[in-house]
């Protein structure tokens, strides 16, 4: 039964009315994923009076990096690293130079200094362990993909702990809203559904996306740099739409640091954990491998440009987005290029 359920999910993409199809349904589920996402996580947020940026950073964050850590789990069992390597550092690029730069281009808004710190700081930790097997070991092994997995788990818990440390105070008007709200459990539950919701809506926006450019006879390559990139970093843009539709930036920005901490050491800890595997040299750019000279260095440089003006000035501005964005445009631009063969 499963099986055949495959087979037929499987065949959808190989005709163009089902590619279209699977292509609109996953748009629908990612929307509406998105929407009850932002609503459970705000909701759940206010009742135990911790910080939006808080869970951004942590649930919001683990249920919008469920696309990246299905295909990079699914890479490594299948002896290819390679793919588990991308998804992490072309993700926490599309993440921060398109989504947050977009966000932040359409409404800069003061940050919670005190709330972004901590979250900052393990990114850079978490980016400097992966520079060190980078450029120092030129593989990721297994023992590092435990260490990876170790700081999630250390992330989070400091993360847990100072939220409920640092409760936010509650006024009438919010505790009349409490009153309002339904049960925990209905909560926790739509925050359950609508993460489904989104994983499988990424996956279908995924292959269908994939199979309409093929047929369109776009190269596999640049698909792979745009098309695969971008969806599966989809439900980031979703929840940070909506968030900002509704008015918590601040869960925006927890949602997109917290979903790059876990593409480092979430999703690739787990695909080095199952298979160890080297860095990849797939492509290079003036003879020098592309990984090393260009994208860890733009992983790098976007985080420093999003983050360190917020630490700094608490606050966002809209140079940044469009700085970002700009930075965005001419990395696709180059990926496109080398994948050409065009430099």
């Amino acid at each position: 039964m499963i099986q055949a359920f495959f087979s037929w999910y499987n065949g959808l993409t190989d005709s163009l009315i089902g590619s279209l199809a699977l292509f609109a349904v996953g748009l629908v589920l990612l929307i509406k994923g998105g929407d009850w996402f932002v609503d459970s996580a705000t909701g759940i947020a206010k009742r135990f009076r911790v910080p939006e940026i808080i869970i951004g950073a942590t649930v919001v964050s683990i249920g919008t990096t469920l696309p990246e850590v299905m295909v990079s789990a699914t890479a490594a069992m299948n002896q290819n690293g390679a793919i588990a390597y991308g998804n992490a550092i072309g993700s926490i690029i599309c993440n921060t130079a398109l989504i947050s730069a977009l966000t932040i281009a359409i409404r800069p808004a003061p940050v919670n200094r005190k709330a972004i710190v901590m979250p900052v700081i393990f990114f850079f930790v978490s980016a400097a362990i992966y520079l060190i097997a980078a450029y120092g070991f030129g593989s990721f092994d297994r023992w590092l993909g435990i260490v990876m997995l170790l700081v999630f788990a250390v992330y989070m818990t400091i993360t847990i702990r100072q939220g409920f440390k640092n409760p936010v105070s509650a006024d009438a008007h919010e505790e009349e809203e409490e009153e309002k709200q339904g049960s925990l459990l209905a909560e926790v539950l739509l925050l359950i559904v609508s993460a489904g919701l989104i994983a499988v809506g990424a996956d279908m926006l995924e292959g269908s996306s994939v199979s309409l450019a093929t047929m369109a006879g776009i190269p596999t390559e640049v698909v792979g740099v745009t098309i695969v990139a971008l969806c599966t970093s989809l439900p980031e843009l979703v929840t940070a739409i909506t968030a900002l539709a509704k008015g918590h930036g601040a869960l925006s920005l927890g949602n997109i640091i917290g979903a790059n901490i876990f593409n480092l050491v979430l999703v690739s800890g787990v695909a080095v954990t199952l298979s160890p595997f080297t860095v990849p040299e797939g492509s290079t750019i003036f003879g020098q491998n592309t990984s090393l000279v260009m994208e860890i260095p733009v992983m790098i440089g976007v985080m420093a440009l999003m983050t360190l003006p917020a630490v700094f000035k608490k606050k966002l501005f809209r140079w940044q987005g469009l700085a970002l964005l700009g930075i965005y445009v001419a990395f696709v631009v180059l990926q496109v290029l080398i994948a050409l063969h065009k430099i």
